[in-house]
């Protein structure tokens, strides 16, 4: 039988490959856009220095370069883009909308990642007259910008300024006022080669041109061409015209020279870090005020110099570099106008900085021409002082191993990560549900059962008093600076069991309890209704003006507010029997009163009512549901996040079973549709409305709280990563301008959401090493990772550095210390900072010990799920990395072993070792030591390990072999040489065996105990570089390989066990067939190209009850699903819709969407979840035209794309 995917992202790369930054949405917006592989982000810091998403769009295309600009006399920038389409795009932002939107696309080239075609460079002209788009060698073209008669862009015919035989290191556009626009590009001429006396080919000399377009003649020139350093590799553009002197940095190792026309080179050394060979420059923004300008540049160990010109009209006499900080390593660095500074980091979270100083008056080494020739000078890296950070953007880049496993018993599986590189290594447990962050936490007497934030009058900014409901009685909290209890006199609350506190009408509190309503007015009036008879309220609903009560045995009673302020009882029902939930819709802006309110009866319905005057209390829908309603919910949302964006009236209904449904009501006569149904845990659902980002939102109170809110064009449903909750409300204050109260556990908590969007939290373990893989303990759950990093010193010789260093440091300090008392005061100062620096993590300053190539230092951690907490660590010695690691119980006794494969003496390039080690450990009590059982030597690198048949298989090099465990060492017990290249996966069924080779995908191998023997009955067709690889079922595996592409194959059914089991032995005896081949082939059935190196995969269920679908991470730290189909009806319905969204709804770079995913071999049997999700985000129009072809309505398409995903997650 066929396999149908569906492959769906969870969460989109969180790599940053590049970053610009401008006014894109509005012409003092500061915002910054960043490519992440294939995706287009806008983000926004807001008020508090939170970076916020703005839209996040998946372009189906790598995109190579962006670069923002701007025309003349503009205020928004444009931003163009070069991706592997062959095409110049040119977007913009509509606010709108929320999209990008697609101003120019013109074809340039053939399609692909080409040296030849333009795309990997991209320029413009300071002012906006002229963009220069170049490929890496050869060919460079420039289109001229301007505006047509309706003041829209238009662009020209591309203009040649091609170069044969040259290779384009870098591409700046060149500031010279308002003359004809230049750009300076930095090339490499290989046409005539020269050999050494040894007939080594020397490298070729960099040449800086400068092209000139005339915009009169309408053709660019090569005005001139100099020479530049051999290590040059960037240009950074320095400000002209009124501004400046113009030219062009040259950023080489070691040294930064200004290069301009008619111009003396000036020349200025860098600064050096302590212990370091040579620096190079990685990355540099420019920031420009009025009469000011400065660089800032990082090198390749994150260290961040200021570059500041001295200069008269157009002569630079010097150039000045001063240290000005140290962070991670970044692939963009931008600043901000409003003084942020953001970090698009090479691996590990991103960054934005608070820039406090420019380095005026800072003591910090600084180089200027004089020192050209002289010694050169060093600094030794510091905390941070003209930076301060502001917020972090998690990374998982790289991932470097990932598994999904409920090791903590949540009943929820979690996915744990090995994310990063060195230092800034970590192990993160990821849970599904938005994090949320605590800002207070009180404690209260008794039980609480409900809590209100309720301001005293509707002009207020913030809440006044924190009302908290027990079972027999309900305090007031005052806000403030400090939270203090109110006294009655004050509130006029009255101490008993509340069920509704809000504000009525303008300035009026409304309080609702089981014997009455209080409607308190200003100056401490008080109007009370009281229950007829022995009648009690058991439900309430209100709004602004309006106010229903339910009574014992089905009364409905309905009040409004008159015109003088008076809470009038207008309208009553008998509903004959029981009602379970109230709710009343919001009054629409502009209007007096709402028209609809929701009835739950214990008959397991949900009427919903009138209460128009001309029709008080009519019923206008029944609703049947499956359980009994438990909590209702009228709202106003939409998906659209404009501000003149047109809301609609969902009613959401919780009901008794933990099921909730969202309708949309028709604001004519109220008829329900588009009803979406989720199943959220075995608990009754209580609704409550609270406000997110000034928008309203739904909190779903069940086992876990779960939160229902429109984000970027579409709803979601997420849970909260927090302890059950009891009740929520809005809340708001000065400290808190946007938060949430709620009480759990006896206590009250005030707590905010950030990262909306996110679909998991994370709980981070720093790690001190790169992580190679982890393994789980079966029986206590326990994490066992192997770390190794090449040129880092062992942990042990790190220490001794840094005593000797500390010693050499008292004695200077001892011989240098003052004698007056400014002088020692000032020392104090200085040590008190030395202290700090020891104290501080060392993630921001890199690894300060950097050791040859071929030293490693490794070590195997086990780690504590529940608390995420590191149990013990081993480091190992002689030069050892670790590669891999598995659990593993012996015949001949039944403790669990710890199996590492280590390498010694590993030199990556060229390729050379001193042989491996197999590293036996036994787990000591509790888990917190691990004790070496033996080592066992073996000759090549071991990548894959794992269990069978209570024995050891192990794969060294291309080696094949099983071990048993032995006295002093491991005894191998059978070998295969037979494998192609070297084997990097081991998955075992039954008596089969499942290899993967680096180079040559998947080979079937059987294990003949009789003879003690393997062979290979089956292997695939074509090669395959394997990263991951999943076991699906006894035929079928999945695998995932360096380019990005997605593989399952299967090996026919006629492949029987007569077949498989080989009789007479000779495929044992003889090894492989002719031509590499086995007797058997494995065949495709599904191609996919991902965009991002795949280096997990398992076949898992992310919910307890959920079906099995097949988890994915990438390096750049993308999350993902393959979903199977379970039916032909969803196949065809998919598969069509995304045919008329290839056609109706192209990619936003120009890439056609099916070669994009055909990129290595066609696509076969996957389709595109990512793409059939934007359907929520085309016109009406378009929507409308696409479901009436799938012969459906636009509200099924979306509800059909919400089911699919709401059924695995």
């Amino acid at each position: 039988m066929a396999m149908h995917m569906y492959g769906l992202t969870l969460q989109k790369a969180t790599a940053v490959t590049q970053a610009i930054y401008g006014n894109f949405s509005a012409p003092k917006a500061q915002e910054i856009v960043v490519t992440r592989g294939k995706i287009l982000e806008l983000l926004r810091p807001d008020d508090t220095g939170k970076v916020q998403s703005v839209v996040s769009w998946e372009c189906f295309g790598i995109i190579r370069a962006i670069h923002a600009f701007r025309l003349i006399s503009g205020k928004r920038d444009y931003i163009v883009v070069g991706s592997d389409s062959g095409r110049i795009n040119v977007l913009q932002y509509d606010p709108k909308k929320n999209r990008f939107v697609k101003v120019h696309e013109e074809t340039f080239g053939k399609s692909g990642c080409r040296r030849i075609v333009p795309g990997q460079y991209i320029a413009s002209d300071p002012n906006g007259r002229a963009v220069m788009i170049g490929a890496i060698e050869k060919h460079k073209l420039v289109y001229i910008l301007n505006r047509d008669a309706s003041n829209a862009l238009t662009i020209s015919s591309p203009l040649e300024a091609h170069k044969g035989n040259t290779i384009v290191h870098a591409i700046v556009g060149v500031d010279n006022g308002f003359e004809n626009p230049q750009f300076a590009c930095l090339e490499c001429n290989y046409s005539d080669v020269q050999f050494d006396e040894k007939n080594k080919p020397k490298p070729p000399v960099k040449m800086l041109t400068f092209y000139e377009l005339d915009l009169g003649l309408n053709h660019v020139t090569r005005k001139m061409t100099t020479p530049c350093d051999p290590t040059a590799n960037l240009l950074v553009s320095v400000p002209g015209g009124d501004n400046g002197p113009g030219g062009v940095l040259v950023c080489s190792e070691n040294y930064v020279t200004y290069k301009n026309f008619d111009h003396d080179d000036v020349k200025v050394p860098l600064p050096r870090r302590e212990g370091s060979d040579g620096v190079l420059i990685v990355t540099t923004t420019t920031h420009k005020q009025k009469n000011l300008f400065f660089f800032l540049v990082q090198t390749e160990l994150g260290d961040i110099y200021k570059i500041s010109l001295e200069f008269e009209a157009d002569d630079v006499s010097d150039v000045i570099v001063k240290y000005f900080d140290t962070i991670p390593v970044a692939n963009s660095i931008c600043v901000l106008r409003t003084g942020f500074l953001f970090a698009a980091s090479e691996y590990g979270d991103h960054y934005l900085f608070q820039i406090q100083g420019i380095g005026i008056g800072d003591e910090t080494v600084e180089t200027t021409t004089k020192d050209l020739g002289e010694a050169w000078k060093y600094f030794r890296p510091r905390k941070i002082k003209n930076l301060a950070l502001i917020d972090e953007m998690e990374s998982l880049c790289p991932v470097m191993d990932a598994k999904v496993a409920d090791l903590v018993e949540e009943q929820t599986p979690q996915i744990y990560t090995l994310c990063g590189k060195g230092n800034r290594s970590s192990l993160r447990a990821l849970r599904h549900g938005l994090a949320v962050t605590e800002m207070a936490v009180s404690e209260l007497p008794g039980n609480p059962k409900f809590v209100w934030a309720v301001k005293t009058h509707a002009s207020q900014e913030y809440c006044k008093y924190i009302v908290v409901s027990f079972d027999n009685g309900t305090i007031v909290l005052s806000i403030g600076e400090r939270v203090t209890e109110v006294a009655f006199e004050e509130t006029k609350i009255l101490d008993t069991q509340t069920l509704s506190l809000s504000l009525l009408g303008e300035n009026s509190l409304l309080q609702i309890h089981p014997g009455g309503i209080r409607h308190i007015r200003t100056e401490g009036r008080v109007n009370q209704w009281k229950t007829p008879g022995n009648k009690r309220i058991t439900q309430c609903a209100v709004n602004d003006r309006q106010v229903a009560i339910a009574l014992t045995g089905g009364d409905l009673v309905f009040f409004e507010l008159d015109k003088q302020g008076q809470l009038m009882d207008i309208y009553r029902k008998e509903m004959r029997q029981e009602i379970s939930a109230l709710a009343i819709a919001p009054i629409p802006y502009g209007q007096t009163r709402s028209h609809f309110m929701a009835v739950g009866l214990y008959d397991n319905t949900v009427r919903l009512l009138s209460i128009d005057p001309n029709n008080p209390l009519g019923q206008l829908t029944l609703q049947a549901c499956n359980a009994q309603p438990s909590s209702l919910l009228l709202t106003r949302m939409s998906a659209d996040e404009s501000k003149d964006a047109k809301t609609n009236l969902y009613l959401y209904t919780g009901l008794k079973n933990g099921v909730l449904i969202r309708c949309m009501v028709d604001p004519a006569n109220g008829s329900l549709s588009d009803d979406r149904k989720r199943f959220l845990d075995p608990k009754e659902v209580r609704l409550s409305e609270v406000r997110i980002y000034d928008r309203p939102a739904v909190m779903a109170i069940s086992h876990r709280t779960w939160l229902s809110y429109a984000y970027q064009g579409r709803f979601h449903m997420t849970p909260i990563s927090y302890e059950s909750l009891a009740d929520v409300s809005s809340f708001s204050s000065e400290q808190c301008p946007e938060g949430i109260v709620a009480i759990t556990n006896g206590s009250l908590r005030i707590v905010t959401l950030e990262r909306l969007g996110d679909l998991f939290n994370t709980t981070t373990l720093p790690l001190r090493y790169t992580p190679r893989r982890m393994c789980f303990h079966p029986i206590t759950n326990h994490i066992i990772v192997c770390e190794s990093d090449n040129r880092t010193l062992p942990l042990a010789e790190k220490k001794e550095l840094q005593k000797a260093a500390a010693e050499e440091s008292k004695k200077d300090g001892a011989a240098k210390r003052p004698k007056t008392e400014e002088g020692k005061a000032k020392m104090e100062e200085e040590d008190e900072d030395e202290d700090d620096e020891e104290d501080r993590p060392t993630t921001f300053l890199g690894d300060l010990y950097r050791a040859q190539s071929g030293k490693w230092a490794s070590c195997i951690r086990v780690v504590n799920p529940k608390t995420m907490e590191t149990v013990c660590i081993e480091e190992l010695t002689g030069n050892e990395a670790a590669f891999s690691c598995t659990i593993l119980q012996f015949s001949k006794t039944d403790d669990y072993y710890l199996a590492v494969g280590t390498v010694k003496d590993l030199i990556m390039n060229p390729r050379k070792h001193s042989g491996g080690f197999i590293h036996l450990y036994k787990f000591g009590k509790d888990m917190k030591s691990l004790e070496l059982v033996h080592k066992t030597p073996v000759h090549d690198v071991t990548l894959a390990m794992t269990s069978f048949d209570k024995k050891l298989l192990v794969g060294v090099g291309r080696f094949l072999r099983i071990y048993d465990l032995g006295r002093k060492k491991l005894l191998r017990k059978c070998e295969n040489k037979n494998f192609p290249t070297t084997i990097c996966s081991l998955d075992v069924k039954g008596s089969r065996i499942y290899v993967g080779d680096l180079c040559e995908s998947f080979h079937l191998v059987k294990y003949k105990d009789s003879t003690k023997q393997f062979y290979i009955f089956a292997d695939t067709t074509s090669p395959f570089y394997l990263t991951s690889r999943c076991l699906l079922d006894y035929n079928t595996v999945a695998g995932g390989d360096k380019f990005g592409n997605l593989l399952i194959t299967r090996l026919p059914e006629t492949v029987t066990e007569e077949k498989e089991e080989d009789p007479i032995g000779l495929q044992g005896k003889f090894g492989m067939g002719k031509l590499n081949s086995a007797a058997n082939k494995m065949k495709s059935i599904v191609n996919f190209y991902v965009g991002e190196a795949i280096t997990s995969l398992q076949k898992c269920a992310l919910v307890p009850v959920g079906p099995e679908v097949i988890f994915y991470a990438t390096v750049m730290g993308g999350l993902g699903i393959f979903i199977p189909f379970s039916s032909r009806e969803d196949i065809e319905f998919f598969s069509h819709l995304e045919m008329h969204l290839r056609q109706e709804n192209p990619p936003l770079c120009g890439r056609d969407h099916l070669a994009f995913r055909s990129y290595y071999t066609p696509a076969k049997e996957c389709i595109d979840g990512d793409l059939c999700e934007q359907f929520s985000a085309l016109d009406y129009s378009k929507q409308k035209g696409i479901a009436e072809e799938l012969m459906c309505t636009p509200a099924e398409v979306i509800k059909k794309l919400e089911e699919i995903r709401n059924r695995v997650l």
